[in-house]
């Protein structure tokens, strides 16, 4: 996209904005609907990584613990879902 088509858009209003090819959303779509949480809640740990590792995900500077998180979250996505099993499991240690 080139810089003048950018500037164009953000010179855009909601007002300048054509949805009139976008269908609405009926009653099926929203009895159906789920409500999401949004980023997910994050949780602090610790983990070893091998060095050369570490020093790749920070070669590209700053975010490498975003990095790592999407990273994760792609191949925990890309794996069918698993049954959820009875079993309990700690969140945390004593």
């Amino acid at each position: 996209m080139a810089a003048s088509d950018l500037e164009r858009i953000d010179r855009m209003t909601d007002a300048d904005i054509d949805y009139s090819d976008i269908p609405e959303l009926g009653e099926e779509f929203f009895k159906n609907a789920k409500a999401v949480n949004w980023p997910p809640a994050k949780a602090q740990l610790t983990i070893r990584l091998d060095a050369d590792v570490l020093a790749w995900l920070k070669s590209n500077g700053r975010g490498y613990q975003t990095r790592i998180n999407h990273i994760l979250r792609v191949a925990m996505e890309s794996q069918p879902p698993k049954k959820k099993s009875r079993s309990r499991v700690s969140a945390s240690r004593s």
